[in-house]
């Protein structure tokens, strides 16, 4: 059951990073993209992997230490609680990046594999696009509209 639990988690955010990924400029990606909801199965799914482990997930997070995150993981149900907890906060910060992308109209060709690389690698992912945003967030303000004095 755990395991079955464990393999359904990516499925939960799937369909998010499948229309950020595939389908950018869609008004419905839009729209998705934009609501924190989405989230919302992959934590209903973390609820049920956590409460079988509640006491030893206090315990790692009330006072962590590599063993006592060593022991949780070691549970299934403590590493499908962990696993859940990362593809709700990599999702949440892949929906972000494509919205920051969409108003700073950075391509999609350039979008893809930096929301690739946060599905898998969020640490890595986050910050080449924080770069990328900084760029076109220093070009956007250099880049100033023309002036026309008024009378």
């Amino acid at each position: 059951m755990t395991s079955s639990l464990f393999s359904l988690a990516f499925y939960l955010v799937a369909p998010v990073w499948l229309l950020m990924l595939f389908a950018p400029t869609w008004r419905i990606t839009e729209r998705v993209a934009a609501s924190p909801l989405t989230v919302v199965p992959i934590l209903i799914l973390w609820a049920v992997l956590a409460v079988p482990v509640l006491p030893e997930l206090w315990s790692a997070v009330s006072s962590p230490d590599l063993d006592t995150f060593r022991d949780l993981a070691a549970l299934g149900n403590g590493a499908g609680a962990i696993w859940a907890q990362i593809l709700a906060w990599d999702l949440l910060i892949g929906q972000w990046m494509y919205r920051e992308a969409r108003r700073l109209a950075v391509p999609p060709l350039l979008m893809s594999p930096l929301l690739l690389l946060t599905i898998f690698l969020s640490p890595l992912g986050l910050p080449l696009f924080l770069i990328v945003r900084a760029v076109r967030t220093t070009r956007k303000s250099t880049v100033r509209p023309s002036t026309v004095p008024l009378r």
